[in-house]
C-alpha cells in the first residue's frame, strides 16, 4: 500500500466545496477546525458501508463513493439540516489507483453538488470498509426528530418507493432489460432530499429517511411519538420502471419493506396540507400523502373497505447476510 499521507494528499486534499464558509482548517492536519455559522446549532450522523454487506464484491469506485454520500446525507436531509463539511475512513484491502481515482473523483463531484467539504479522516489497511461522518446546520430548535407525530396527522413520502431493492435485485442476478439502468441508478446512486426536507421542515410533525424499508422506518416515528399508522397500499408512489418489470404485487412489497431508497418520509398535521402544497407547487420532487396517523399503536393497511394489521420488517444488519450469501 502507499504511503498513507501521500494517498490522501494525492487522492483527497481537495474534496468538495465549502458554501457556508465555516471550515477553518480541512485536510491534512490533526483535526479541522470548524467554525459554526452564528445562530445554527451543530448536526451530526455517521454512516458505515462495507463490502460484501452494502455493496456487491468488485463494485467500481465511483458508484460506492455514490451511495456512500447520497447515503449518509439523507440522515442530513431527514432533519431539515444545510450540509456543511464530512470526515472519511477508509480501510483498504490495497492500494487500487484506479479505483481510488474513480471514488475520489465521483466523491468530488457529489461533494460539490451538495456543498460540502472533505476535512479529514483516516485510511488503514483490511476489508473494504468506509466510513462517512456528515455535519450540517439548523436553528436551534428547528431540527425534524422522529417524535412529534400527532393523530390525524397526514403521512408523506418523497420520490418512488421501492427501486432500490428492484435494482439490487438486477445486480444480485445480473438480470438486463430495458428497466435495469434506471433501477440500478436507484440503488447505486441515492439522491438525499436535501431541498424538499428544507420546503417541508415549517410544517413538518416528524420526520425520518427510508433506509430499512418504509414500514421499518415509520415505525421509529410512531415509537417516538407513542402513535399508530394507516396507510393505504393503492396510494405507495411506484415507478413505471418497477411497475413494468415486477408487476403491481412485488412493486408494493417492495415499496413497503425494500430499503435503501433514501426517500423521506414525514408527518403533517391536515390542517398544513394546503400550505405544504402551495410550497411544493413548483418542486420537482415528488411527495405523495400514503395514509395518516393514528391513535392506536401499529401499523394497518387499509384497502377498499379492507383492513389488515402488518409488522413492520425492514433490512436488518445483524440477521441478513447481504451480498456473500
Amino acid at each position: 500500500m502507499a504511503d498513507e499521507f501521500e494517498l490522501i494528499q494525492h487522492y483527497f486534499s481537495e474534496v468538495g466545496s465549502d458554501r457556508s464558509g465555516s471550515v477553518r482548517l480541512s485536510v491534512g492536519d490533526d483535526c479541522a477546525v470548524i467554525a459554526p455559522p452564528a445562530g445554527y446549532e451543530l448536526v451530526v450522523s455517521i454512516d458505515t458501508m462495507v463490502e460484501g454487506t452494502h455493496f456487491p464484491p468488485g463494485t467500481p469506485g465511483d458508484k460506492v463513493a455514490s451511495r456512500l454520500l447520497g447515503a449518509a446525507l439523507s440522515d442530513l436531509a431527514a432533519m431539515a439540516a444545510v450540509p456543511a463539511c464530512f470526515t472519511l475512513a477508509l480501510t483498504l484491502p490495497e492500494t487500487d489507483n484506479s479505483w481510488l481515482k474513480a471514488f475520489s473523483t465521483r466523491l468530488s463531484e457529489l461533494a460539490i453538488q451538495y456543498g460540502v467539504r472533505l476535512v479529514g479522516g483516516d485510511t488503514t489497511r483490511g476489508p473494504l470498509t468506509l466510513s462517512v461522518q456528515v455535519h450540517g446546520w439548523t436553528k436551534p430548535g428547528k431540527a425534524l426528530l422522529r417524535r412529534g407525530a400527532q393523530p390525524g396527522d397526514r403521512i408523506f413520502v418523497t420520490g418512488t418507493l421501492g427501486d432500490s431493492r428492484g435494482g439490487l435485485e438486477t445486480v444480485l442476478k445480473h438480470i438486463v432489460g430495458e428497466q435495469v439502468p434506471y433501477l440500478q441508478k436507484r440503488f447505486y446512486n441515492p439522491e438525499p432530499r436535501l431541498d424538499t426536507a428544507l420546503l417541508v421542515a415549517d410544517f413538518a410533525t416528524s420526520a425520518i429517511d427510508i433506509s430499512d424499508g418504509l414500514l421499518a422506518d415509520l415505525n421509529h416515528i410512531l415509537q417516538a411519538s407513542h402513535v399508530g399508522a394507516m396507510l393505504n397500499p393503492g396510494e405507495m408512489p411506484i415507478s413505471q420502471s418497477l411497475y413494468r418489470w415486477v408487476g403491481e404485487k412485488k412493486a408494493r412489497e417492495w415499496a413497503l419493506s425494500g430499503g435503501e431508497d433514501f426517500e423521506l418520509c414525514f408527518t403533517v398535521p391536515l390542517l398544513s396540507e394546503p400550505k405544504l402544497a402551495w410550497v411544493l407547487r413548483e418542486h420537482d420532487v415528488a411527495v405523495t400523502c400514503i395514509g395518516q396517523i393514528t391513535d392506536t399503536p401499529g401499523i394497518v393497511l387499509a384497502e377498499e373497505g379492507e383492513i389488515w394489521p402488518v409488522e413492520p420488517h425492514g433490512y436488518n444488519h445483524f440477521s441478513d447476510k447481504g451480498f456473500k450469501q
